[in-house]
């Protein structure tokens, strides 16, 4: 089963990649547009309630905004925050980030379990970015949560190529998180490779989230068909929320 959740005005909501931290609208609109995608993810079974902790949120978007070095980045607030409420509800044991460039999409995820906006202690959470000079940019950037964090820091940042790792994996994967690039001009459409190297390490209840599900559908097709088959995945919900969009798959 798979359908779309659609903010009305998301052709219209268009942020700045190089001004990431600009509000773009009252903060009253954008806790309804996600919570109200939330509320959809959960009627749709994916997420088992819509409920998270509005001020850690923010207390996580402040963090990012101090001490994160971003070059540039398609993470909106409604999708940092939607992100973030996802890893708070779900409370993935082991997340893993694929295609994290300087970080900020990575510590969209993992900010629900380290930094302050932490709401549950995670096992693991892997950053995988394939170029090495950005993976350490990303290493920076998320060893600055470090402070205050009392219990063993769960946060690794690996300068690897995704299909390998994933491939190379022997751990369970509670959620995975694809936002990476195949090589030259084929895009988002390495989306499923990285699924099918990954997928032996899911259980049933695993989450997958894709971005770019709305800009790059085309090049995604193949994987978008994959994640809305029934005999695949028991749920997918293309959460458009922005001009970008992000699948959330139900394994």
């Amino acid at each position: 089963m798979a359908f779309a959740h659609e903010a009305n005005d998301w052709r219209q909501y268009k942020m700045s990649w190089y001004d990431p931290h600009r509000r773009l609208e009252p903060l009253e609109q954008e806790v309804a547009v996600v919570d109200a995608g939330l509320v959809a993810l959960a009627r749709a079974g994916v997420l088992p309630h819509a409920a998270y902790d509005h001020d850690k949120l923010l207390a996580h978007r402040a963090a990012v905004e101090e001490h994160f070095e971003i070059p540039w980045t398609a993470i909106s607030h409604r999708m940092q925050r939607l992100l973030y409420a996802i890893n708070a509800i779900r409370r993935p044991r082991v997340m893993v980030a694929v295609g994290i460039f300087c970080g900020n999409t990575f510590i969209s995820n993992a900010g629900a379990a380290i930094g302050p906006g932490a709401c549950y202690q995670a096992e693991r959470l892997i950053g995988l970015e394939i170029r090495p000079a950005e993976a350490d940019r990303a290493r920076r950037n998320v060893n600055r949560f470090r402070d205050g964090q009392n219990a063993p820091f769960p946060a690794e940042i690996v300068a690897h190529d995704g299909l390998v790792w994933l491939r190379d994996c022997q751990d369970v994967i509670d959620l995975l998180y694809l936002d990476a690039d195949g090589p030259g001009a084929s895009g988002k459409s390495i989306y499923l490779d990285l699924l099918m190297a990954g997928q032996h390490a899911f259980r049933p209840g695993a989450l997958v989230l894709a971005h770019n599900s709305v800009n790059s559908a085309h090049t995604m097709a193949d994987y978008l068909a994959y994640v809305r088959h029934p005999a695949h995945f028991r749920q997918s919900v293309n959460m458009i929320v922005d001009d970008q969009g992000l699948e959330a798959s139900l394994f």
